[in-house]
């Protein structure tokens, strides 16, 4: 299995999150766990910008499907 194009921070800096390791663990905690029938892109914490880049990367099996995988992983992970 080949290593991402992209970093799991980059995925955040796209989206406009905070990129560094305190605000990507910020971000999971306070959206964990999401809902199992909801979707990644249809989360209801998404900005429209976000959503649409989420859904055409999806659509169009994009270099960020890998890291999208792993944000979903991590978003249904229940925190303690």
């Amino acid at each position: 299995m080949e290593a991402p194009i992209h970093k799991f921070s980059e995925l955040f800096k796209q989206l406009g999150l905070a990129d560094d390791p305190v605000g990507i663990d910020q971000f999971i905690t306070s959206h964990s766990p999401l809902k199992s029938e909801v979707k990644l892109v249809d989360a209801p914490f998404w900005n429209d910008a976000q959503r649409a880049f989420l859904r055409d990367s999806i659509g169009d099996d994009a270099d960020w499907a890998e890291l999208f995988d792993q944000l979903n992983e991590a978003l249904r992970r229940p925190r303690k």
